[in-house]
């Protein structure tokens, strides 16, 4: 059977993922929805999640996102060890890191791109942290955090992905990502979607 790019993307990344980390804004929730649908409760790898919110306000995203979906969905706790088949979401007014030990740690430096919790800031710390071992995805989005963040994922060897800015809800995002580098996959949700289905299957330690 034929390989479609992702496929043949995929297939060369030449090290197994140990964690995804995404990242979306406007539109985001429903983007986040279509890509996690087809994901099982028994996915072995861990994913960190930064959707844009407000600053001051409780986010009830974890809770949706656990009813909508089949994995266990949480806000992530500062210190708290990532685990595997965990679906992460930075809680409002924090920015979400990842240590060495691939531990969280929150902070309150200033907003980036007017937005703390922001993507910049989770992706560039776990490139850090898992180097080759990670996978990143950029969603659609109004601004240009992420962009960087997703360049250092491939700096450091990572397997990167952006929504295609014809599928985004709000382009801005992924054009600024694609601006900056060429992922290893630029792709509709769809596509999106199985790849992470496919990712776990042949990928995840």
């Amino acid at each position: 059977m034929r390989q479609t790019n992702w496929q043949a993307a995929l297939a060369a990344h030449p090290r197994p993922i140990e964690a995804l980390v995404v990242g979306a804004s406007a539109g985001g929730v429903s983007a986040l929805l279509t890509i996690f649908a087809a994901l099982p409760a028994h996915f072995r790898l861990p994913i960190a999640v930064v959707l844009h919110l407000p600053d001051n306000r409780q986010s009830a995203l974890a809770e949706v996102m656990g009813r909508r979906l089949g994995l266990t969905a949480k806000e992530a706790d500062n210190h708290e060890h990532l685990q595997a088949g965990i679906l992460y979401f930075a809680a409002p007014g924090y920015h979400l890191s990842v240590e060495a030990d691939h531990s969280f740690s929150f902070s309150r430096e200033e907003p980036v791109y007017f937005s703390r919790p922001s993507i910049d800031y989770l992706f560039e710390s776990a490139a850090d942290a898992y180097g080759a071992n990670l996978a990143g995805v950029l969603l659609t989005g109004a601004n240009e955090d992420g962009a960087s963040g997703l360049l250092a994922i491939k700096q450091q060897g990572g397997f990167t992905v952006v929504q295609d800015p014809k599928d985004a809800h709000v382009p801005t995002m992924p054009l600024a990502a694609l601006a900056l580098h060429q992922p290893d996959v630029v792709a509709g949700l769809a596509d999106i979607r199985a790849l992470l289905v496919e990712l776990e299957a042949t990928h995840a330690c």
